[in-house]
Formats: structure tokens, sequence, C-alpha cells
């Protein structure tokens, strides 16, 4: 492949351009760092409120036309219906969870003594099975694992859990500010619900008519792009784990277990989850009654975690690819790099990001910058050829080129 050299001005402004867009990078990271994620904090009831009127407002249109009352009316009622249906079910969740919690404290000697008792049936299930090794097991090995379980059961033994009680107790003034200034956030954001919902079409105007018509449509294809890699990629999420939901459903069925139902429906949510799944737990259940001899139930939930995995690795490729058109490796790249810079969050956000950032370079934004990498690397290979050439020549006698 032959590479030319740039002459000094073509040099410099190629330079010049790629300096100004990794500076105009580099701010804009940082603008988004030290003011954007600070500023959406403080403004942060403001906007869940124009996500909840950019939901509503199809809804509001719709009822409006068939209708033909006032928008600000429709807007109050369905702002009201939403938030009394959410604030109901978080209701009831929270005083299950509080009924729960105080159970638990109440019982607290109890649930220890019952824990123990399972944890030394295990140690002495573990113990009579290298009993049986005979001597395989070295004499030293079986003291020191005795002394260790041992150990253990004392901690567990000594936990103090009054002075944990103690100590929440003296962080209640502080969680009760915690409360009040979330009590604030919410009427706040309940208030700016109604009013960007009323208006939602006349400032959506207002602010799409001081957008340049340029900006307007790089807005709206990115907004194109993201919702439809957020929509497979949730579809996609969702169809799968209600798939694993039903496989599990059916599963614990079939094993006659107790809460099958409520099991099912936590272990799907964290299937959920990327690369966590169901296995975290099935797989140590089924372990445990292994060592507890219990080894129907054992077979049973490995059988039905191998029909998950059996589904998930022939339908994910295949749904996941048509939903959102990203191919597995790549999902497996976001999902680990969004575990490294985001934890659970950023692996769940991780493959939609890589999908958007993806589909953006399809539109050809990032075009003007890869042809400018491109005309640099080809600049610097064809001065490095250069000067070979003239070593080459002075080797051999010639005279170089100039």
């Amino acid at each position: 492949m032959e590479y030319t050299q740039l002459s000094w001005h073509e040099r410099g402004q190629l330079w010049l351009r790629l300096g100004l867009r990794g500076a105009l990078a580099l701010g804009a990271l940082a603008l988004l760092v030290w003011v954007g994620l600070p500023l959406a904090s403080l403004l942060s009831p403001f906007l869940f409120a124009l996500v909840v009127a950019w939901v509503l407002n199809p809804a509001v249109r719709w009822l409006q036309g068939r209708s033909s009352g006032s928008r600000k009316v429709i807007s109050m009622i369905l702002v009201i219906l939403v938030f009394a249906v959410a604030v109901g079910v978080l209701f009831g969740l929270g005083w299950v969870a509080v009924n729960q919690i105080r159970s638990l404290f109440d019982n607290r000697q109890s649930l220890l003594d019952e824990l123990l008792d399972g944890v030394v049936n295990v140690i002495n299930s573990v113990g009579g099975w290298l009993e049986g090794l005979g001597g395989l097991v070295p004499q030293g090995v079986l003291t020191s694992s005795e002394d260790l379980i041992g150990a253990l059961l004392d901690w567990v033994r000594g936990l103090d859990y009054d002075r944990w009680l103690t100590e929440m107790a003296g962080q209640a003034p502080s969680m009760a500010a915690n409360v009040s200034g979330f009590a604030v956030a919410l009427v706040v954001f309940m208030m700016a619900s109604y009013f960007i919902t009323g208006d939602y079409p006349r400032l959506r105007s207002e602010l799409t008519g001081r957008v340049p018509v340029m900006t307007r449509d790089f807005c709206r294809s990115v907004k194109h792009i993201f919702m439809g890699a957020f929509g497979g990629y949730i579809k996609s999420q969702l169809i799968l784990s209600f798939g694993v939901f039903l496989i599990l459903t059916a599963g614990f069925l079939l094993m006659r277990q107790p809460y099958g139902l409520l099991l099912a429906v936590g272990l799907a949510v964290l299937d959920f989850i990327p690369i966590i799944g169901a296995g975290t737990v099935m797989v140590p259940w089924a372990v445990v009654d292994m060592v507890l001899a219990q080894y129907g139930e054992a077979a049973a939930l490995m059988a039905v975690w191998g029909v998950i995995v059996l589904f998930r690795r022939f339908a994910e490729p295949k749904i996941l690819g048509d939903q959102t058109g990203l191919s597995p490796i790549l999902s497996l790249v976001g999902i680990y790099v969004g575990m490294k810079l985001g934890g659970v969050l950023g692996m769940v956000v991780g493959p939609l990001l890589l999908l958007v950032c993806i589909n953006l370079a399809k539109l050809g934004i990032f075009r003007p910058v890869l042809d400018d990498l491109a005309l640099a690397a080809g600049d610097i290979n064809a001065i490095l050829r250069s000067g070979r050439k003239t070593d080459q020549a002075g080797e051999d006698g010639a005279p170089p080129h100039s």
C-alpha cells in the first residue's frame, strides 16, 4: 500500500483538528463529571418528572381527544392515579418488609440456633464422609478443619446483636433527616409531574423551537437509536427471564417445593442480572443437599438448572440478536466492561451503551475522526518509510532523494 506524505500546511491542519476534537471530548467528559452529574442530582425531582410527563403524554393526548376535556384536569387525574398505585404498592411492600424484619429480630435467637444446627449437621456429614476415606486424609488436615469449624461456631455464637441494634438506634436522627428530605423531594416531584405533564406540548415546542434544525435532527436520530436499543435489550431480557420463570415454576411444582412460586419469582429476578443468574443460588443449594444426603432434591435442582442453562444457551443469542442486533461476544464485552465501571447496574447498562455507540457509528458520526486518524497514520507511515529509503540510498552510495 502506497502512503503519501502531507505538506506541512496539511499536516498542521490535520493535527490541529485532532487536537481540537480530543480537547473537546475531554472537556465534555469533565463537564459531565463535574457539572452535569451534580446538576442532575440537584434537579433529579424535575428530571424524573419530565420522564413521567413523557410517558404519560400519549395517554393524556388520547384521553383528551376522546373526552375533549381540559389537558390539565386529565393530567391531574392520571398523575394522581399513577402515584396512588405506586404508593399503594410501595406501602404494601414496606409493610411486609417491616413485619418480616421485626419478626426476624424477635426470633433471632431461635433462628440462630436453627442455623447453627444446620451448620453442625453439614459438618457432621462432611466429617463422616472424610472418615469414610480412611487413611487417605492426613490426621493433621482433619484436626485443623475441626479447629477452624469450632472457631467459626464460636464466632457466630459470640455475635453481639444488641450492640448492633444500639448502633442502629443511634443513627435514627440522621435517618429521620434523610427521610424528611426524601419526603420534600417526593412532594416536589409530584407537583412537577403535574405541571410538566399539563404543559408538556407547549414546553416541548418552546424547547425545540430554540434548537437549530441540524441539531434537532441529530438529537432525533440519537433518541431513535437509544430508544430502539433500550427497548430491544430490555425486551429480550424480559423474554429470557419470563422463560426462566416458567421453567423454575414447572420444576418446583414437580418437586413439590413449598413456596415454589415465590422462589421462582425471586430466582427469575436474579436471573435478569447478567452473569449472576439463578445458578448462583441453585448450585450451592444442590451442594448442601448432597452433603445432607438429600440426593433426590439435589438431582432435581441440578436438572432444573440444566434446563435453564440449555434454554439460555440456545435462546439467548437468537432473542438478543433479533431484538438488538448485538452479537453474543459484544454483549459479553459490554457486560464485563460495565461491571468493572459501574457494578451491577453497569452490567445491565453496559451492553445498551455499547449498542448505542455501534448504531451511532453506523450513522457516520465518528467517520470524520476515523478518517483523520487514518490520514495521520498514513502520514506517519510515509515519513518512516521515507527515512528508511533515505538510509538505504545512503548505504548504496546513491544520493538521497529530496
